[in-house]
């Protein structure tokens, strides 16, 4: 047995070999063609190569037969091309075969990591053949009827090997989806097994709530990320014989409202069996959602538009019916449910032109009196006002409802953006969003941080929506802040007073995130001015001192921040003051005070633990970084002002990166994801606009710099190492223009600046930085699979020109590691490298 293991893995091995090297990512399943050599063919060509490893699934132990069953998936995965089309329709034949032998002896399936490979298997057949192919094959008939028996038992149990469903699923929906192509007169049988499958997957989720909640068991509804992508192969599943599908539907609905009702009414109300109720209805309400939201437009019929009407009006009806018990009573599955419904039924059924004339509506104007998509935008703003009035205790429903509101601003046109602001639901939330009546914009000690963070979105809505009519009007625009300006009011007088401190942490934090979502959506110059006025000065100090006082919280600095970063970002050229205005340079300086109060007193924590260092200071310093990026590249600040007229803030700043990037390791820079993609464009702005800083800074900071980038050169992010090598390239021309200049006798030019000799000087003395990046550089585009080959070229003719000795001695070392038949190869490349670059021409040269 152990040889029999050993050789197995062996074949799996060589079957699972990236033959063509196309480095793909090896956890997705879905590039799933084996490029086999061609020289291989032989062996695939031999029935007995396919029947070996039938035999050896069948008489060999689980353990073993496991892995026969993954060579088997990767031999129905060959390519295509291996094969003509006879030996390919025989091959296929061939698995179709083996395929019969294990679903009649199913024993070894039991097992479950065979049942899994076997359901690879079943899904690789139709990634690798075509429907047509396998219609014809002897035996289709028998075996797609033992799949289909195969996947209804499956899914009925559906606590055993639940990953493997995806499988099964993804074979049934690649084959629906194929059906309007196939030529074949042979019959597919789709018609009916399709609607057999689609009902198993039904009946099986409902009958598992009972056992689920009787037995604590966990509940397959909670994994949403599984349920959405099993739903959306379902859905391709049902539209093939849709009627059957939507009478199923309907029947079951009608049923599980009727005994919901019921149980609501009667006197001894079980809760149990409420829940159980509860738990069917947000099942089928995420199946009606799904069906709805899978409407293809070329296949769909007037017949089956008016099927979606019977079944959202029941969903539409069912949502009163739980809105009705607020707030005394409410589930949350149900309502996550109904959410997803309204999102499905809005993109297919709202706002399209084609749409308003569908069947969709003709029951639904019927039933409930919605006749059109006005009429289904005033449903969902109220129930969007619901839901934020009553489940503000509950972050999923909240998150996931302005989820939806944040949709309905964004995705629309904007005469349907003018309908929505027409609505009484709009009207109301734009002139009563405070805590009164939004009880999760309030601050009372029991709310996490995560409900916080719902309100940056809401307002970003909101002020969406309050744009839409708000044009120049200043006194709209200050009723509209009204409940922020009485806010900002009390937690000035809070931090006077010693006693509440806390409580004027916890609205600022508030405050932070609501004006974020405010500023995120004000993208015109004059509604951004508007805000500017509301804020400056007054608002701004009161966050500079919170900053100030809680600068060891991140849960407060980190949104005071981000909203600063939010406020710099010139943004559709919504900061581009008039000329006669300071306030560009005003929000500079408010900016500058900023980052260095939070960059001296984050420094002065002294060492943390790993556990600690990213949340109570890195995280902090990126978002100094972005924050300053936006202001350096924002083209609304003239930074020689600055100095001209003797204001220290630019230079504080510059001052405040230095210091809190010293105090970051090199390997934290590039460890984390959010620090390195603030740094290294924020080093981009500073190595093009202000060179003359970076030439200033000491040695051991140059030397950092230049490590950083260095190290830069190669991490995988290509945010990081474009920006990397765009910096390496201001650096270096900056370089050999001072060259150039020294180079030259006339008097002017000798009188180049000190800058610009103390960082040449610092180069003569260090060549080796320089080289090694150029060492880097080469070996990233020669030997590995440069993903930026453009801005890597940038910096190179520079380092050559700086380091010409160098080079040659690199590219003979470079040719002379080659094996002798590419040595030449090698040597014409770098020949045809500097074909035509005159020397000391740098800014001519490039682009060639």
């Amino acid at each position: 047995q152990s040889l029999a293991m050993q050789l197995l893995k062996l074949v799996l091995n060589c079957l699972n070999f990236d033959f063509i090297g196309n480095s793909a990512d090896e956890s997705a399943d879905d590039l799933c063609t084996v490029q086999i050599p061609t020289n291989w063919r032989s062996i695939f060509l031999e029935p007995e190569t396919l029947d070996l490893f039938f035999d050896l699934y069948h008489s060999l132990p689980p353990m073993l037969s496991q892995l026969a069953l993954s060579c088997l998936v990767q031999f129905a995965s060959a390519r295509r091309s291996l094969f003509n089309n006879q030996e390919r329709a025989k091959y296929l034949g061939n698995l179709i075969k083996g395929v019969k032998q294990i679903l009649e002896n199913p024993q070894g399936l039991s097992d479950p990591g065979s049942y899994h490979e076997f359901c690879r298997f079943l899904a690789r057949l139709k990634t690798n053949y075509q429907l047509g192919e396998l219609v014809v094959v002897k035996d289709y008939p028998e075996v797609i009827q033992l799949i289909a028996n195969f996947t209804i038992t499956s899914l009925q149990h559906w606590e055993f090997a639940p990953n493997s469903v995806h499988y099964l699923l993804t074979l049934w929906q690649r084959m629906v989806a194929s059906v309007p192509f196939v030529k074949s007169a042979e019959p597919h049988l789709l018609d009916t097994y399709a609607p057999e499958i689609t009902k198993a997957y039904i009946t099986s989720r409902l009958e598992c709530v009972p056992v689920v909640i009787r037995d604590g068991l966990e509940d397959p509804l909670d994994d949403t990320a599984t349920v959405f992508q099993q739903l959306e192969q379902l859905c391709t599943v049902s539209r093939c014989e849709y009627e059957k599908t939507c009478t199923l539907l309907v029947q079951l609905f009608d049923q599980n409202a009727q005994n919901y009702q019921k149980l609501l009414q009667s006197s001894s109300r079980n809760p149990l069996e409420i829940t159980v109720q509860e738990g069917c209805l947000a099942w089928l309400v995420y199946f009606v959602g799904t069906f709805v939201g899978g409407r293809l437009t070329y296949t769909s019929t007037d017949e089956h538009d008016a099927m979606d009407g019977e079944l959202s009006c029941r969903v539409f009806q069912l949502m009163s019916l739980m809105d009705a018990q607020l707030p005394e009573s409410g589930n949350e599955k149900v309502e996550l449910a109904i959410l997803w419904f309204l999102d499905q039924f809005r993109k297919t059924y709202v706002g399209d032109q084609l749409q308003n004339t569908s069947k969709v509506y003709a029951r639904m104007s019927e039933v409930l009196g919605i006749a059109d998509d006005n009429h289904v935008l005033e449903t969902f703003m109220t129930k969007i006002v619901t839901n934020l009035k009553y489940w503000g205790r509950c972050e999923p429903v909240i998150s996931r409802t302005l989820q939806f509101l944040n949709d309905l601003s964004v995705g629309y046109p904007f005469y349907l953006l003018k309908k929505l602001v027409k609505i009484e639901a709009v009207k109301f939330m734009l002139q009563n969003h405070t805590s009164k009546h939004f009880p999760f914009l309030g601050i009372s000690d029991n709310y996490s941080h995560s409900n916080l963070r719902c309100r940056t979105m809401f307002y970003t809505t909101l002020t969406r929506l309050l744009m839409v009519d708000l044009g120049e009007d200043e006194d709209e625009f200050e009723n509209f802040m009204l409940p922020l300006t009485i806010s900002f009011e009390s937690v000035t007088q809070m931090l006077n007073s010693s006693f509440e401190q806390e409580a004027a942490k916890r609205m600022v934090m508030g405050l932070a995130r609501d004006l974020r979502g405010i500023a995120f959506a004000l993208n015109t110059k004059p509604s951004y001015t508007m805000l500017f006025d509301w804020i400056y000065p007054a608002y701004i100090a009161v966050l500079q001192r919170a900053v100030e006082l809680w600068y060891r919280e991140p849960a407060c600095t980190t949104p005071i921040l981000k909203l600063m970063a939010e406020f710099m970002q010139n943004r559709s050229q919504r900061l581009n003051f008039d000329v006669s205005s300071p306030n560009g340079i005003l929000l500079f300086r408010e900016a500058s005070k900023m980052i260095c109060t939070y960059g001296n007193q984050i420094l002065s924590l002294g060492t943390l633990s790993k556990d600690q260092v990213y949340p109570l200071k890195l995280k902090g310093i990126s978002i100094c970084y972005s924050a300053l990026k936006s202001a350096l590249c924002g083209n609304y600040v003239s930074f020689g002002v600055f100095k001209l007229y003797g204001d220290n803030h630019f230079d504080n700043v510059l001052q405040a990166f230095v210091k809190m990037l010293l105090s970051v390791s090199h390997s934290d820079l590039l460890q984390y994801r959010k620090l390195s993609q603030s740094y290294y464009p924020l080093l981009e702005c500073l190595t093009q606009d202000h060179m003359s800083f970076i030439a200033s800074l000491e040695p051991h900071v140059l030397i950092y710099i230049f490590t950083s980038i260095s190290e830069g050169l190669t991490a995988v992010d290509t945010v990081v190492s474009s920006s990397c090598c765009t910096s390496l390239d201001y650096i270096v021309t900056y370089l050999f223009k001072h060259l150039a200049k020294e180079g030259k006798k006339t008097r002017r030019c000798r009188e180049v600046s000190q800058d610009g000799q103390r960082l040449l000087h610092f180069m003569q003395q260090n060549p080796e930085i320089l080289q090694q990046m150029m060492s880097i550089l080469m070996n990233t585009i020669i030997f590995e699979d440069c993903r930026n080959q453009w801005s890597v070229s940038r910096p190179l003719l520079g380092l050559i020109l700086l380091n010409e000795k160098y080079f040659s001695e690199l590219r003979a070392t470079l040719i002379s590691s080659q094996p002798d038949n590419k040595r030449e190869v090698l040597d014409q490349c770098f020949r045809n490298l500097m074909e035509g670059v005159e020397q000391n021409l740098l800014v001519k040269n490039r682009d060639r």
